[in-house]
């Protein structure tokens, strides 16, 4: 079996035991198995029970030794664990019964004792051999295989460094549900007060030979530099962004003010928009569009970023999409070329009509809606107008139409607005700008349609790419409200000709029912 990395981690104490297992599960995912090896009194029950319970979000929860079930199943875990035992194995062929590798596809496999199944374990794993040196233990962690355990362990010491030149070297850390992308977040608690971890190395994206990648062409980040200097310009323009307390700007990491847990829609189920908020929200974008804001940006003298521009290339880059991933994921065949040229075609008519991308450019920070607001306590008297209104996405902002982030609010993908509350957004947000700058409403109102049918559109791409190619089929669970979403900004004139096509050519994307 190939060693492809590890460390050695040195444990003082139980506690140190259990701070690796809660410190791992951060870094645990759905496909792992995870060999823990070590005599009679080592701490790998210690260390296990400290992993599961980290991924049940529970310390009460209750972690029982599998030494005469064999295997503890649980469910309640962010990622589905099972916890086997395997000291009263007499043989590899009883590994077989167990299901080990079936369960590999959907949970996180913890072993104890490994030995006893001699070649009958995956090969791709992390070893972890616990062994006793006086008082303490030492854990040796090993990454063996295919698997990609090296690397993580690799970025587990480097933020342990960053915290701790952060002063954040003893806290404690919880994983913190991050959004669709491939950053990673954690919620961090010491004597300094809360903080977020911002785990998110640079992922360049070089695409296929001879063509530049969807994230190249898009203008997604590939770093920390653009959120970096976004977030210094958001708060000079009087938005709440969160601080940023301590960086290693190279390495990806980002230690930020934890704007809490407060959110501008309700617990309930499913949740609704809290109107007041999101209507609070829409007059931060109103303050922000009303300013002449800068078109670089800057984070100290380390960042200088140009914001991208949102032209015709970045629309038709996010609106094909659909036809990428949409349109397989109902039909089950790709697009043909000759209803791609015409939906490129109309969406071409729309832009040229209307001049959406060049009328008074701004920013777009592109995922303005509820996941991405944080609804703030900022005591009283507020320190500046709009600072209840936390801002948390906003490092792939672009130069582009004002009326983007109002219709990713008016039209949130994750919860249902109705129409009368998307009016009510829209009427807020003139009345903030009309008493702050000028705005030609009809002209606003066109854009909403557009840029909401665009992103509508990229959207239903989008959900049906996380579905196939990530294995998130919940997300599809939004498409009937995006498809709705979609409908609501086609019936606007300056939509006829991709409305037509639509009717024509992808009458399913209109009509979306719930399962």
């Amino acid at each position: 079996m190939a060693e492809s990395g590890g460390a050695l981690r040195v444990l003082p104490d139980a506690e140190a035991t259990e701070r690796l297992g809660r410190e791992l599960a951060l870094f645990a995912r759905a496909g792992d198995l995870i060999a823990l090896s070590g005599d009679l009194g080592a701490g790998k029950t210690t260390f296990a029970r400290a992993f599961i319970r980290a991924l049940a979000g529970d310390e009460t929860t209750e972690v029982p030794s599998p030494t005469f079930t064999l295997v503890q199943t649980y469910d309640e875990t962010r990622v589905r664990v099972l916890h086997c035992d395997l000291y009263r194995i007499s043989s590899p062929e009883e590994i077989e019964e167990l299901g080990l590798e079936e369960a590999l596809t959907d949970a996180i496999v913890l072993v104890e004792w490994p030995e006893n199944a001699e070649d009958a374990l995956p090969p791709a794993r992390l070893d972890i051999s616990f062994s006793q040196h006086g008082a303490g233990r030492h854990a040796q962690m090993t990454a063996s295989g295919a698997d990609d355990w090296a690397g993580r362990l690799a970025r587990m010491e480097e933020i342990r460094t960053f915290l701790g030149h952060a002063g954040y070297g003893d806290a404690s850390r919880g994983h913190l549900q991050g959004d669709a992308s491939t950053r990673r977040y954690e919620r961090l608690t010491n004597a300094k007060g809360p903080a977020i971890l911002m785990d998110a190395p640079t992922r360049p994206d070089p695409g296929q030979p001879g063509a530049p990648s969807y994230s190249r062409i898009a203008h997604l980040a590939e770093s920390v530099h653009p959120f970096a200097a976004m977030e210094q310009a958001l708060r000079d323009a009087g938005a709440h962004a969160p601080e940023i307390l301590a960086h290693d700007l190279d390495a990806g990491l980002l230690l930020l003010e934890d704007l809490g847990g407060g959110k501008v829609v309700s617990d309930s189920n499913p949740p609704a928009p809290i109107a007041e908020r999101y209507l609070e929200s829409v007059r931060l974008l109103a303050h922000l569009h009303a300013q002449a804001l800068p078109r670089t940006v800057c984070f100290g003298s380390d960042v200088r970023h140009d914001i991208p521009a949102f032209d015709a290339g970045v629309f038709h880059a996010e609106a094909s999409l659909l036809l990428d991933w949409f349109v397989p994921h109902v039909r089950g065949t790709a697009c043909d070329a000759t209803d791609r040229a015409a939906f490129i075609a109309a969406w071409d008519e729309v832009i040229a009509a209307t001049g959406v991308l060049t009328r008074d450019p701004t920013w777009v920070l592109r995922d303005y809606h509820s996941p991405n607001i944080v609804w703030c306590d900022p005591g009283v008297p507020p320190p500046s107008p709009h600072d209840c209104v936390g801002v948390i996405d906003f490092q792939d902002a672009l130069w582009g139409p004002a009326a983007y982030d109002v219709v990713s609010l008016g039209q949130d993908a994750r919860v249902s607005v109705t129409q009368a509350l998307e009016g009510n957004i829209i009427a807020a947000y003139a009345e903030a700008r009309a008493s702050a700058s000028s705005l030609d409403e009809t002209a606003f109102l066109a854009d909403y349609a557009v840029m909401g049918a665009q992103r509508n559109t990229k959207i239903l791409g989008i959900f049906a790419r996380l579905n196939r190619r990530d294995g998130k089929p919940h997300y599809l669970a939004h498409m009937p409200r995006v498809s709705d979403y979609l409908t609501r900004c086609l019936a606007h004139p300056a939509l006829a000709p991709i409305a037509a096509w639509y009717r024509d050519r992808l009458p399913e994307a209109l009509d979306i029912r719930p399962e």
